[in-house]
């Protein structure tokens, strides 16, 4: 019996490995000599099973006998695949597939006359070990207009495009032009590419103006990520034509908290203020705080022309220099604007707390509000830091209550990202002199922590039923779960630091992130790690179906508290005074739509934001040429080890071959760059002294050189 048990295992065993040889020999025909051999089988019972095995799998239809005695794996044929495509700078191609495991590559030879993001028909060959393709059509272009960088020769003009995963140039023939110049930038359209032509044929658009200049730059960015830089006239006409009064009739229908302590903290070079804090003290130590947001819905009607291009755009854009509003600047900085000593139309939400942040109840409706002082951060800072002021009693305690609020949510599983931002000082021209770091503190956390609980309990109003109700549809913002592979990722990633972390799963692992940022806190390798840890999260976005927040842990969660900025925002306010009238202003289906198209914006304007950082890291660091700084090492490739400078918050390349001492090599195993002779490795981390090799700030790149 065991004898016959050990021979089963065995022939189970042989049965995988036999198939693996054929797999790896896809055209190979092999006997059951040359398959034992491979196996390192010499005992006559074993060659002897591998014989049976390979008449077994004949049978089975899995190998085939074209020889007497020799076997090969049957040839599937090739096999066409639509998808789209994604393609690398240097030209190769990769397309995910439901019928195979890994992406199938295409070669650099092989893509075609594909673009990044087409739509392609793609020839595989599935009995290769790696799925390998051919693009042999394109259905459809992703995108048929670029910007880019012209150089005009003697005989021909040709566009190097912003987007570096364009791996051709666009051929313009020298008298079509439209004046630009050798070095400007142009806006162009794709309009054939010949079958024989290696490059694709273009013709100019727009002239934006001579590379390197601020505005052309910033437009260039913009127009790169599909994104508008003005308004059309008619939208402009149709903004400036509402009026800023507030008739006597509108204000009976609201509930009035002109007469209450009422102020804004936000950022010292705000325009647009959305949001307000009043605060009432009451019998029994209880507070009444309002959340106060800008009425937006009372002036962008549904359907109006203001309302069409605010959809459009879903939300404002933040370059370093400028802010892209959504909605007109009469309109975002003066009607809607939540100005200090203005009578203002706002859509609220206001609870009664008491010292220990308990919430005893909520009201949620249409206000009219008076700001008694706009507070930027910096001035609400010194304040809770100490500095006697206006209101100070009152901030000192909302500061105190959003202290409570935030270690609450810490408690319940939230995630403690906090963060800091890149800020430039630029000179009149637009020129970055100066970079620094800005840390989020107490005020920001106070304005955060009032802003997440309305957002909150608008989601809970609507969204919180009973068992025999059924939720009306809604907006809500969500966070799912994070991949267990990649907080597996995040593990390994920080050991190299020397942090450990358990790779736990749900509230588990959100309790495990927090151990982690907290013990990297005010350490070099801060930043890298929080970079990290929130690309081991899933992406927060809209969507009417109800998953909660995982990184704030709130079941309920919604945006509410900035509808100047952002389109969902808009319509959670449209949709709680409709269902308050009891009328249904959306259906399910057009929430969908809304929340996908802003979801996409969100993304694309978070990228052109950015990409416009990038550019001015680049252009500040292209003045610095040979200056020296202090740096940790934040990434490390074949190719070399990415820097980032710890004041400036650059970061930069230092290929391998620059270093001259050794011949260096990345062990990807170890996860180390490695010399071959002195064994000296480099390690994520490390902190490092380099200087400012090169910059390219058309392809936004910079070159570092390490200082031995």
């Amino acid at each position: 019996m065991a004898e016959k048990k050990s021979q089963e295992r065995l022939k189970k065993k042989l049965v995988g490995s036999i198939r693996a040889i054929f797999q790896n020999n896809v055209h190979q025909k092999l006997n059951y000599k040359q398959i034992s051999s491979k196996l390192f089988l010499k005992k006559p019972h074993e060659r002897m099973l591998v014989s049976a095995i390979l008449l077994e799998l004949k049978e089975q239809g899995l190998i085939e006998e074209p020889e007497k005695g020799k076997f090969r794996k049957i040839a599937k044929k090739n096999i066409q695949i639509k998808g789209k495509i994604e393609i690398t700078r240097r030209g190769a191609g990769y397309m995910e597939s439901e019928l195979f495991e890994e992406d199938i590559f295409i070669s650099s030879k092989e893509t075609g006359k594909a673009l990044n993001g087409d739509e392609v028909l793609v020839e595989v060959d599935p009995n290769e070990k790696k799925p390998q393709g051919k693009v042999i059509d394109v259905i459809s272009r992703a995108r048929d207009t670029f910007v880019g960088l012209i150089e005009v020769g003697k005989n021909q003009a040709f566009v190097i495009t912003d987007d570096f995963k364009i791996h051709v140039d666009f051929y313009v023939p020298l008298e079509q032009l439209q004046g630009a110049k050798d070095g400007d930038k142009v806006i162009i359209r794709l309009v054939d590419w010949p079958e024989r032509a290696k490059s694709p044929f273009a013709k100019i658009l727009n002239v934006l103006g001579p590379a390197g200049d601020h505005n052309v730059e910033m437009h260039a960015i913009l127009f790169e990520y599909g994104l508008p830089y003005e308004f059309p006239s008619e939208v402009k006409k149709a903004a400036s034509a509402i009026s800023e009064g507030i008739s006597e009739k509108e204000i009976s229908k609201r509930k009035d908290f002109r007469e209450i302590t009422t102020f804004t903290i936000d950022p010292e070079d705000a325009k647009d203020f959305d949001d307000a804090l009043s605060i009432e003290y009451l019998d029994g130590n209880n507070i009444r705080i309002g959340v106060h947001i800008a009425d937006v819905s009372h002036y962008v009607t549904q359907g109006s022309i203001i309302d069409i291009e605010a959809y459009e755009r879903s939300t404002s854009v933040y370059l370093v220099d400028r802010v892209v509003p959504m909605l007109p600047e009469i309109l975002s900085n003066v009607i809607c604007s939540l100005r200090p000593n203005e009578d203002k139309l706002t859509y609220s939400v206001v609870f009664e707390i008491n010292e220990r942040a308990d919430i005893k109840n909520v009201w949620i409706g249409k206000s009219i509000i008076h700001s008694n002082k706009r507070f930027t951060y910096e001035e609400a800072q010194e304040i809770i830091e100490g500095k006697e002021g206006e209101f100070d009693k009152e901030i000192h305690s909302l500061d105190a209550l959003a202290k409570v609020l935030r270690q609450n949510r810490l408690k319940s599983g939230a995630i403690a990202f906090g963060g800091s931002e890149v800020r430039f000082d630029l000179d009149e021209e637009g020129t970055p002199i100066g970079i620094k770091k800005k840390e989020m503190k107490e005020a920001n956390h106070l304005i955060e922590e009032f802003m997440l609980m309305a957002n909150k309990k608008v989601a809970e109003h609507i969204g919180k039923v009973s068992k025999n109700e059924t939720a009306k549809p809604f907006v809500y913002r969500v966070h799912d779960f994070p991949d267990p592979s990649k907080i597996e990722l995040l593990s390994t990633f920080v050991s190299k630091f020397g942090y450990k972390m358990d790779n736990k799963k749900g509230k588990d692992a959100a309790y495990a992130l927090n151990i982690l940022l907290d013990a990297a806190k005010d350490q070099p390798e801060e930043d890298i790690i929080k970079t990290m840890a929130i690309r081991s999260m899933a992406k927060a976005v809209y969507e009417t179906d109800n998953i909660g927040h995982y990184g704030l842990a709130f079941q309920h969660y919604t945006h509410f508290t900035s509808p100047i900025r952002r389109y969902p925002d808009l319509i959670v306010h449209r949709l709680l005074e409709q269902y308050k009238l009891n009328s249904k202003p959306y259906s399910k289906q057009q929430l969908d739509d809304i929340c996908e198209h802003a979801s996409i914006n969100e993304k694309r304007a978070a990228d052109a934001e950015r990409a416009s950082i990038k550019y001015k890291q680049v252009e500040y660091l292209s003045k610095r040429i040979g200056e020296e700084f202090e740096g940790i090492i934040s990434g490390l490739t074949n190719w070399g080890m990415y820097i980032e400078i710890l004041d400036g918050l650059c970061e930069g390349m230092v290929s391998v071959s620059s270093l001259k001492d050794d011949y260096y090599s990345f062990d990807e195993e170890k996860f180390v760059i490695i010399g071959r002779k002195h064994k000296h490795e480099y390690n994520l981390g490390d902190k490092v002294s380099i200087i400012v090799l090169s910059t390219d700030i058309y392809r936004r790149q910079i070159d570092f050189e390490l200082i031995e």
